[in-house]
């Protein structure tokens, strides 16, 4: 699975902030920034501060999506 934060983009625009504007109000260093805009993980305090911000829940700023390349996985069940 990967992680998407387009919801998180489209909230930004939504409100016409950058994302160094988010990262200046919140205190979040421009590293994660760049680390969510890769689709990488970041701490669930970043996301619980961005949500509160934002006035949202965390799926509306974050979502997981399958990788084209991950098929049906067998877990033994």
């Amino acid at each position: 699975m990967a992680i998407s934060y387009n919801g998180l983009w489209k909230k930004l625009i939504d409100e016409n902030l950058q994302k160094k504007d988010l990262a200046e109000k919140l205190n979040i260093s421009s590293a994660t920034i760049a680390k969510m805009g890769k689709g990488e993980v970041v701490s669930m305090e970043v996301l619980e501060r961005i949500c509160v911000y934002l006035d949202c829940n965390i799926g509306d700023i974050m979502s997981f999506e399958k990788n084209e390349t991950e098929g049906n996985v067998d877990n033994g069940n």
